[in-house]
C-alpha cells in the first residue's frame, strides 16, 4: 500500500504547477495592466503595444513546442520547469529598467523564451500523476485558477493602484519576487517522475511531430487553440487602453473590471473540464466558447452601472473554461502518455505562434487605422470560429466513452434473456 504522502503527492503537485504558472501569467499580464501608463511615458503606438504582445508570443510558441519535445525525448521535467522559471523572474525585473520600445520588445522575446515550455511540461507531469476519472478537473484547476485568479484579478488589482502611486517601474520589480519563491518551492517539493517505458519506445521508434498531427482532435485542438488565443490576447492587449482611453474609467474602476476576468476565468478553468468529465468534452467545447461575444459587445455597447458592467464581464469571459479543454485535456486524451508534451507543445505553440504573433498585430493595426474600437470588434467574431471547429472533434472523456459499451452490453443482456 503507498503511503499517505504517495496519495496525497499528486494534490500537491496540482497546486504547487498551479501556483508557478499563476505566477508567471502574473508577470505576462504586468505590462498589458500597466499599458495604460507605459504607453504614454515610452511613446508607444498602438501598432507597437500589438507588436510587443506578438514577440511575446512568437518566442513562447517555439519555446512550448522545442522544449515540450525536447521533455519528451529525455524525460526530464523538474529542472527545465525550475529553470524557466527562474529566467522568467529575472526578466520581469528587466521589464522595470527599459528605456526604448526596443529595449522593451527583446525583453518581452526572452520572456516567451523562458516560459514557453512551462505549460506543456506542467501538463505532463499532472497527466502523469493525477487519476484519469479525475483529470479534466486537476487538468483544468492547474492551468487556469492560479494564472486567473493571480494572473488577472490580483494582477490588475495589485499592480494598477501601485503604478498610480509609486510608478509603473517599480511595479515590474515587484511582480519579479514571487517567481524566485516559486523556484525554491518546486525544487523543494516537486519530485522527477520516472522515466516510462513510453518515452523509450517512442524514442527508439522515432514517432514524429506529423504522426501527432495525423490524429484529427490534435489537429482541432491546434485549430481552435489559434482562435481562442487570439481572442485572448488581443483582449489583454488592447481592453486595457479601450477602458481607460475610451471609455474613461478611472484607475480602481479599471482595476475591478479587469479583475473581474480572472474571478470568472479562475472559476471556469476548473468548473468547465470538471463538467466535460459529466457530459463530455465535445458538448462543452461547442457551447462555451460563444460566451466569449458577450465581453467585448458589453464593453462597446453597455452604458449601465459599473456592477452590471462587471457581470456581463464575467459571463463573457468563462470562454476561458475551454482552454484546459483543447490545449490539454483532449489531447492528452488522444496521443499516448510519451507523446503528451509534444502534442500539448505543438497545440500551444501554434496558438501562440500564429494566433498571439498574428493577432495582436493586426488587432493593433486596425486600432491606429479606426480606433481602439476595431480590436474589440474582431473579439467578437473569434468564439463563433472556435466553437463551429469544435463541432468536429471526437470524445475522449472516459464516462462518456464507456456508455455506448455499457448500452451495447446491456442490449446483449436482454437479448440472451
Amino acid at each position: 500500500m503507498r503511503s499517505r504522502a504517495d496519495r496525497s503527492y499528486p494534490l500537491l503537485l496540482v497546486l504547487l504547477l498551479c501556483l508557478n504558472f499563476g505566477i508567471l501569467f502574473f508577470d505576462r499580464n504586468a505590462l498589458n495592466f500597466l499599458m495604460p501608463f507605459v504607453q504614454p511615458d515610452l511613446g508607444l503606438t498602438n501598432t507597437q503595444v500589438g507588436l510587443l504582445a506578438s514577440a511575446f508570443s512568437l518566442t513562447w510558441a517555439i519555446a512550448g513546442v522545442v522544449v515540450g519535445g525536447f521533455s519528451d525525448r529525455t524525460g526530464s521535467r523538474k529542472p527545465l520547469l525550475i529553470t524557466a522559471t527562474v529566467i522568467f523572474a529575472l526578466c520581469s525585473a528587466l521589464s522595470g529598467v527599459v528605456g526604448s520600445f526596443a529595449a522593451l520588445f527583446a525583453v518581452r522575446l526572452l520572456m516567451g523564451v523562458a516560459e514557453g515550455g512551462v505549460l506543456p511540461i506542467s501538463q505532463a507531469l499532472t497527466v502523469i500523476e493525477v487519476p484519469p476519472q479525475r483529470r479534466g478537473l486537476l487538468m483544468g484547476f492547474m492551468q487556469n485558477f492560479g494564472s486567473n485568479l493571480l494572473g488577472s484579478t490580483a494582477a490588475s488589482l495589485i499592480l494598477i493602484p501601485f503604478a498610480a502611486h509609486f510608478g509603473w517601474r517599480k511595479s515590474f520589480l515587484l511582480a519579479a519576487v514571487p517567481g524566485l519563491i516559486s523556484a525554491l518551492l518546486l525544487w523543494w517539493l516537486v519530485r522527477e517522475p520516472a522515466k516510462t517505458d513510453s518515452v523509450a519506445n517512442r524514442v527508439s521508434a522515432g514517432v514524429t511531430v506529423v504522426q501527432v498531427l495525423r490524429q484529427r482532435n490534435v489537429l482541432l485542438c491546434l485549430c481552435i487553440s489559434i482562435v481562442l488565443v487570439s481572442h485572448l490576447v488581443v483582449c489583454f492587449a488592447f481592453m486595457p487602453l479601450f477602458l481607460a482611453r475610451v471609455r474613461q474609467f478611472d484607475p480602481p474602476t479599471l482595476g475591478w473590471l479587469l479583475g473581474t476576468l480572472g474571478v470568472a476565468a479562475a472559476i471556469a478553468g476548473f468548473v468547465a473540464p470538471g463538467i466535460s468529465d459529466r457530459v463530455g468534452r465535445k458538448p462543452t467545447m461547442v457551447v462555451l466558447p460563444l460566451t466569449g461575444i458577450v465581453l467585448p459587445l458589453s464593453a462597446l455597447c453597455f452604458d449601465g452601472s459599473v456592477v452590471a458592467l462587471m457581470l456581463l464581464f464575467f459571463i463573457g469571459w468563462t470562454v476561458i473554461g475551454t482552454f484546459p479543454l483543447f490545449m490539454a485535456t483532449i489531447p492528452s486524451e488522444t496521443v499516448s502518455a510519451g507523446l503528451t508534451a509534444t502534442a500539448l507543445g505543438l497545440i500551444m505553440g501554434a496558438g501562440e505562434g500564429i494566433g498571439g504573433v498574428v493577432s495582436p498585430a493586426i488587432a493593433g493595426y486596425a486600432a491606429d487605422r479606426f480606433g481602439l474600437q476595431a480590436p474589440l470588434w474582431i473579439m467578437c467574431a473569434l468564439p463563433l470560429v472556435a466553437s463551429l471547429l469544435a463541432c468536429g472533434l471526437q470524445e475522449t472523456a472516459p464516462s462518456r466513452r464507456l456508455v455506448p459499451a455499457a448500452a451495447h452490453e446491456g442490449s446483449g443482456n436482454s437479448l440472451a434473456r
